[in-house]
């Protein structure tokens, strides 16, 4: 609906339109009525109206004022003029301010009034629907311009360079000017992409929104630079400079990523690592610089999180990491008997300072962490009863996303705890089959009300008889497992995604927001919208 403002120093009037027009069936928003201009602008500072129906004479601020000062803020704005005066230097005026109409007070119906408000909407409809056309044609041409230029960049690494002048023109159709300069090649990589994907939902919204910031700040900048998107979480941004002794083009380019570094903090709460090529003179040398970035993930895999680095060559240790095998094994297991996440987290963060020191080959890091955690999965006799939801061909696709040692880490001591929380659960949990199949029917259905009907149902039991089953296998009753479970796992949401509380009241099968917040502060303490702030 749109939203119109009514100002006029003459109450009777104001209360005979606000009246008289119904604006539901219009499909208009009555706003506000005013009885001057500096009351109406100060409303618009709160609620824009999308038209203004005003007088011209008014204390403290006229008609004629109150439009300009609105036009400046909306230049869209649809008004009528509705006045005592006709004199035509009024009507002038007006009109050279785009007043759409002018009507005279003293003989004024209001049905006259309800066909330009008709007009106006039409107008408006019309416009709306030309500015969304426009934006859609501007959004594919971003896209195809993404797409040329993410094919470009795939092309100059992948294939074989066979004309070097018309390299540079390509990269000039961009907006790079390379013919007599040096080009700078860098390669930004996400940092926890695993959670960033997450929190974005999607690999194109995640991109896209990247892509976005990365390129405002290059145009603020001025710098001469174009973004290339390779991946889902890995960019290219080739800088161009002019060969001369007072710019270092080193220093530019850091400066020029450094405030994309911050940007993307700020407005997206991602981070990204950054790796500086070598200066390059000839398109020969910018291909091989690329790939060069690309092909080299030892160096970004030991980088700290939100680092800027100069590219160096990459050089792993030649020693066994596997002879530490057993007695990682068997530290990692003593952790989790002991049932103290505190201890767990260390020890993780001991063995990846060992590895950092160490620089071992990713792949073999990586390897060597997979086969730690199913070995202890498998191995862990308290862990029999428990039923992962993650198989190890699910976990082996996660680690190798992962980009980073630190990221690795976050990744094991996720598991790891996982594995304690089950060690635990399992000391109280039943071996009884109904009960574990009720554990495992809750879990694939924690976007839908659960009731002790719904369980009974599926386990083909007595729901009475069920009850008393549950609550003497495992000490708390059905009901109560099941809170506990959605819960935990609204924690998780606001942890991890920006999802509003409303849509994670939705995904959790609650149909009441309110009656959800209750049960999470009666839960945790605090509210959800509290819990997240506090997390932040």
């Amino acid at each position: 609906m749109y939203k119109v403002m009514l100002v006029d120093d003459d109450y009777p009037v104001l209360e005979l339109l606000s009246e008289a027009i119904d604006w539901e069936r219009l499909g208009l928003t009555l706003e506000g009525a005013y009885e001057n201009g500096l009351e109406a602008l100060a409303a618009a500072d709160r609620e824009m109206p999308d038209i203004l129906i005003t007088d011209i004479g008014m204390p403290k601020m006229d008609g004629l004022e109150l439009v300009q000062r609105l036009k400046e803020r909306k230049p869209g704005l649809r008004v009528a003029i509705l006045s005592c005066h006709s004199e035509f230097h009024y009507a002038q005026r007006a009109m050279k301010m785009q007043v759409q109409d002018y009507l005279v007070k003293d003989t004024l119906d209001p049905n006259d009034l309800e066909q330009v408000l008709v007009r106006f909407s039409a107008s408006l409809d019309e416009e709306r629907k030309l500015d969304l056309e426009r934006h859609k044609l501007r959004h594919l041409v971003d896209r195809s311009r993404e797409a040329m230029k993410e094919k470009w960049i795939r092309n100059a690494i992948q294939q074989p360079l066979l004309q070097a002048k018309a390299w540079n023109e390509e990269l000039a159709s961009f907006g790079l000017p390379v013919e007599g300069r040096a080009v700078l090649p860098t390669i930004g990589t996400i940092d926890d992409s695993l959670q960033a994907q997450q929190r974005f939902m999607s690999d194109d919204i995640l991109r896209f929104a990247v892509t976005n910031v990365i390129e405002e700040i290059i145009a603020e900048s001025g710098a001469e630079a174009v973004l290339f998107p390779y991946s889902e979480k890995e960019w290219m941004i080739l800088h161009s400079f002019r060969p001369t002794l007072t710019v270092n083009g080193f220093d530019e380019a850091r400066k020029l990523i450094e405030r994309i570094r911050q940007s993307l903090g700020r407005s997206l709460k991602l981070s990204m690592s950054f790796v500086i090529g070598e200066m390059c003179r000839a398109p020969e040398q910018t291909k091989f610089g690329l790939t060069n970035l690309l092909t080299e993930t030892g160096q970004r895999f030991y980088m700290e999180r939100g680092e800027i680095a100069s590219f160096a060559r990459f050089e792993p240790t030649e020693g066994d990491l596997f002879a530490y095998y057993d007695e990682a094994s068997e530290r990692f297991r003593e952790s989790i008997a002991k049932r103290d996440p505190a201890e767990v987290k260390a020890k993780v963060g001991e063995w990846i300072e060992f590895l950092r020191k160490a620089k071992y080959a990713p792949e073999t890091v990586k390897d060597w962490m997979l086969k730690l955690l199913l070995d202890i999965r498998l191995k862990h006799q308290s862990l029999h009863s428990f039923r992962s939801s993650k198989s190890a061909e699910s976990l082996h696709k996660d680690i190798a996303e992962i980009g980073s040692l630190r990221e690795l880490g976050n990744w094991l001591t996720e598991h790891l705890l996982a594995a304690m929380t089950a060690a635990e659960n399992s000391r109280v949990r039943t071996q009884r089959k109904e009960v574990l199949d009720a554990y495992q029917y809750v879990s694939l259905h924690l976007d839908r009300r659960i009731g002790l009907d719904d369980i009974a149902e599926h386990l083909h039991l007595n729901p009475s008889y069920f009850s008393r089953l549950f609550k003497k296998e495992t000490g708390e009753t059905f009901i109560e497992y099941v809170i506990r479970t959605k819960m935990e796992r609204a924690k998780e949401l606001l942890d991890q995604t920006a999802q509003p509380v409303a849509k994670i009241c939705e995904l959790l099968g609650y149909d009441n927001q309110s009656y959800f917040i209750k049960l999470f502060k009666g839960y945790t303490g605090v509210t959800p919208i509290d819990y997240r702030n506090r997390g932040a």
